[in-house]
């Protein structure tokens, strides 16, 4: 998901050099405010998902520490060295304490959380773009690729994707609540609970992903009139 955002962070910076001196009107309250370019409009966004990069990256570097030898709670009595296994692993150090290391689901609401404001990102824009390219707007047309016609109405080119996307927002926000409250109400050490930790983090990842490579995608395919 990571480089899926930096392709996307690509693809608006693409866009904005292909367009440097268009206009459009910026807004405030969804009035009309003061004259932008649509590069500046696109770095806005630019500068949203590069901050859910960082996020992302903090997570890598919390999920990066190896909990082996905690046992069941108490540790191990096998005589093995846990910072040279570390090492060949690839993991960027060892926990400290086996008690919290066999409950600890930090990392898993930590990459929920930036999941979630990375979605939160994704169908802002999503939104933007339903509007701008409205009859009403009429500042970008959307591609074919990721729109659709009706079935009573041919006139019609519908912003599929980008709705898709705003949808799969509530989604994802749900998988966060979800394992927040799961382990909200746990006593400390292991329960059986935490089984249910890895149905939302890997919904949130393919949501994520599928998101990202959809917003991608129509950013190309879009056109600024």
């Amino acid at each position: 998901n990571y480089i899926r955002l930096i392709n996307l962070m690509e693809t608006l910076l693409s866009f904005a050099r292909k367009e440097p001196s268009a206009l459009l009107p910026g807004y405030t309250h969804l009035r009309r405010a003061q004259p932008i370019l649509w590069a500046h409009y696109l770095l806005a966004y630019f500068e949203m998902f590069a901050r859910d990069c960082q996020r992302l990256g903090t997570v890598f570097k919390n999920t990066n520490v190896l909990p082996l030898g905690s046992g069941a709670l108490a540790g191990s009595g096998f005589p093995f060295n846990r910072k040279a296994m570390a090492d060949e692993l690839g993991f960027s150090g060892i926990s400290r304490n086996s008690l919290d290391a066999v409950s600890d689901r930090d990392f898993a609401i930590d990459f929920l959380h930036a999941a979630s404001l990375t979605m939160l990102h994704l169908s802002k824009l999503a939104e933007d773009w339903i509007l701008y390219s409205s009859e009403e707007f009429s500042f970008i047309e959307l591609g074919d690729e990721v729109t659709s016609g009706s079935s009573l109405m041919p006139q019609k080119k519908n912003p599929d994707a980008f709705e898709l996307v705003r949808g799969k927002t509530g989604r994802v926000i749900g998988d966060l609540t979800a394992l927040m409250i799961t382990v909200k109400g746990l006593p400390s050490s292991y329960n059986r609970d935490l089984q249910e930790d890895k149905p939302p983090v890997f919904d949130a990842a393919d949501h994520l992903a599928a998101s990202l490579e959809v917003t991608r995608l129509s950013i190309d395919k879009t056109r600024i009139n």
